[in-house]
């Protein structure tokens, strides 16, 4: 019996089992803001003058006359020719020239003696008429002998390669020594313009339509829409730009159109080739509310937050969600002005169960607590 009654009161002052306290999160309330409408697109940039410099005759290559990588100047000579062979054709040239002068002068002096003398009777009016023809012949020979000269004029300064555009120049395609233009027009060198700079890409007709859509509702023309450029490594181009052109169709291939943008370039750092993506910016969307991109729990394809109510109670609450801007989703439906939902602590919170929801000042001012506490 005195065991029995050990046993009783033992299990009488066995220690009750502890109730642990709500999880700590933290919350933010709902609010309205303004968000900024845009749309982004990516693509790569292009000279709005690409200019291949060619060899126009066949001869091999004196001198280049320039330093690859820098500006050159319009008319700057790029590239001599050997124009020995073309200066003995122009020589050439000039002495059939002279001869056919020659000759002109020679059938002009025979009609001038024949006219007297068949006005007199003296010659058949026959012999005239062929002198007179071969007036015609002579300035016929004096034309094609021009022709020929003016021909030989030409070759001998395409010996000499001047730069038809100012621009950035690449490297050279060819060495001192080395035979161009033989049986085709031997490429030398490429010329870029680089201010302006160009940016192309290809939307397809969906985005296209979207972005339409928003560009109306502010009341804009697509070609007044400022254009902020992103290079690839982050920072945004200083300069802004416009869309210039919009192709008429769309391409049946790949369901795209093609668009160009113009931005200045006065420091030449954007380059042929660049990706970079552009920034349309449409205005801006008032009575926003905007939450984080990190307090949205994503589920078989629905969008969800956890909202804390008054007394301190999680609910899963279903949203309809917009544009993603700056990290940020903005809501069309599923949250009210004043709402609280979590945006830290997501994986201790439970449907219907208690949660400590702290602002991110509140979080902030009880970590800091933390040492001194620890201290004392």
């Amino acid at each position: 019996m005195a065991l029995i009654a050990a046993c009783a009161l033992s299990a009488c002052n066995k220690p009750q089992a502890v109730t642990l306290p709500p999880p700590i999160v933290e919350v933010m309330e709902i609010g309205t803001s303004v968000v900024p409408i845009t749309t982004t697109l990516i693509g790569q940039l292009d000279s709005p003058q690409n200019v291949e410099v060619r060899a126009r005759v066949e001869g091999f290559i004196d001198e280049a006359r320039f330093t690859e990588g820098v500006e050159i100047q319009q008319g700057d000579i790029l590239f001599e020719l050997d124009p020995k062979p073309y200066l003995e054709k122009l020589a050439a040239a000039n002495g059939s020239m002279a001869e056919a002068n020659a000759a002109l002068n020679k059938y002009q002096k025979d009609v001038a003696r024949l006219a007297p003398l068949v006005e007199r009777r003296a010659i058949p009016q026959q012999d005239l008429d062929n002198a007179l023809a071969s007036v015609d012949v002579g300035k016929a020979g004096v034309i094609t002998a021009q022709a020929r000269v003016e021909s030989a004029q030409l070759d001998v300064g395409y010996c000499e390669i001047r730069s038809p555009i100012t621009g950035l120049i690449g490297a050279k395609q060819v060495s001192i020594g080395e035979l161009v233009g033989k049986g085709e027009p031997t490429l030398l060198a490429t010329l870029s313009t680089l201010d302006p700079i160009w940016f192309y890409c290809n939307v397809s007709e969906v985005d296209y339509m979207i972005a339409e859509g928003k560009i109306r509702k502010t009341g804009l023309e697509i070609s007044k829409v400022p254009l902020t450029l992103i290079l690839a490594s982050g920072p945004e181009h200083a300069e802004k730009g416009s869309v210039v052109f919009i192709d008429r169709a769309v391409d049946v291939k790949t369901g795209t159109l093609r668009i160009r943008a113009e931005f200045p370039n006065p420091q030449k750092i954007l380059r042929p080739g660049m990706f970079a993506r552009i920034r349309m910016d449409l205005g801006n969307r008032n009575d926003c509310i905007q939450i984080p991109e990190r307090a949205v729990v994503e589920m078989q394809g629905r969008a969800f937050v956890w909202v804390i109510d008054k007394a301190g109670i999680a609910n899963q609450r279903p949203v309809k969600l917009a544009d993603l801007v700056n990290f940020n989703y903005i809501v069309t439906d599923g949250l009210n002005v004043g709402d609280r939902i979590v945006v830290e602590g997501l994986q201790k919170v439970h449907e219907g169960k208690p949660v400590r929801a702290l602002t991110a000042a509140q979080m902030s001012a009880l970590q800091s607590a933390q040492p001194k506490s620890a201290k004392e």
